[in-house]
């Protein structure tokens, strides 16, 4: 059986929809009016937009909002920069107008200049004078140092020549005494026990071609000096001693046999060191057939 309820007179509990409605709206009441852009803000040393836009969070603004303030501030900046670039040139302009009289002065500085230049280039031509004069006395100075150094090249060779010409025993004109081709020093015999039993000194001759090989050598620096030239009898003459020394060195080992094969050998190098290998061979040739 159904039953009737009188109605309660405690007003109905609100609703979980009515409440947050109204908290809503009590929260937006309070919420804080932004406050407008400000220049100082976008003059700061260490401005970024990034730390900006989170430092107005308490603005509670909308995007829109904001980017409209931007755009009308951005809008401003143009028309204040479009006015000063306008006052600047006009002011540039009258500056131009206002300037007389200082034809004078640039005319003034002009001719200065040009005869600056005029002086830098007679300094340019006298360094190129002095640089010239002193190119041709280096050039001097490296031609009287050959010049010293030739002659000292061929005071060396004529005295080395002497020095030969006296070993051989050789005065221009052929060996001084005819019987003493062979005869040695009994000084330089008894050094070596060797050579007692020939005439002439094997080690002598090796000595001596040496430095015959060594004047040979000085002689190539100064190849073609008229002083060589006019010397050219006494080299010859020198070498001609030195073959007949050599002949007769490699004349005294054939007849020794099978004892002067070593000494034989020695002579022959002897000859190689002279660059006469091909003067060895016919002294060889002739020694055969005269035994």
């Amino acid at each position: 059986m159904s039953k009737f309820y009188l109605p309660s007179s405690r007003s109905p509990s609100p609703t979980p929809s009515s409440t947050s409605t109204t908290s809503s709206t009590t929260s937006s009441l309070a919420l804080p009016y932004p406050l407008p852009l400000q220049r100082a803000d976008f003059l700061a040393p260490n401005f970024t937009p990034a730390t900006y836009l989170s430092s107005r969070r308490s603005q509670h603004q909308t995007l829109e909002d904001l980017r409209a303030e931007l755009r009308s501030r951005s809008q401003l900046l143009s028309k204040e920069l479009l006015d000063l670039v306008n006052g600047n040139y006009q002011d540039f302009l009258n500056l131009g107008n206002s300037l007389h009289g200082g034809e004078e002065r640039v005319e003034g500085v002009r001719v200065g200049l040009l005869g600056f230049r005029k002086e830098v280039h007679g300094l340019r031509e006298g360094v190129g004078r002095r640089e010239e004069e002193v190119a041709g006395l280096l050039g001097e100075r490296r031609g009287v140092r050959r010049g010293i150094e030739i002659g000292r090249r061929l005071v060396e060779w004529d005295a080395r020549v002497g020095e030969l010409e006296t070993e051989l025993r050789v005065d221009g004109r052929g060996r001084e005494g005819d019987g003493d081709e062979e005869v040695e020093d009994s000084d330089e015999e008894e050094d070596d026990e060797e050579e007692g039993a020939y005439g002439v000194s094997v080690a002598k001759l090796a000595r001596t071609v040496a430095q015959y090989r060594l004047i040979q050598e000085l002689e190539k620096g100064v190849q073609g000096h008229p002083f060589i030239a006019a010397q050219t009898h006494r080299m010859l003459m020198v070498r001609s001693t030195l073959l007949l020394d050599l002949s007769a060195a490699l004349g005294q080992a054939k007849k020794a046999g099978t004892a002067g094969s070593g000494r034989i050998m020695k002579v022959m190098k002897i000859y190689a060191d002279m660059d006469e290998s091909a003067e060895a061979v016919k002294v060889l040739r002739s020694l055969k057939t005269t035994t």
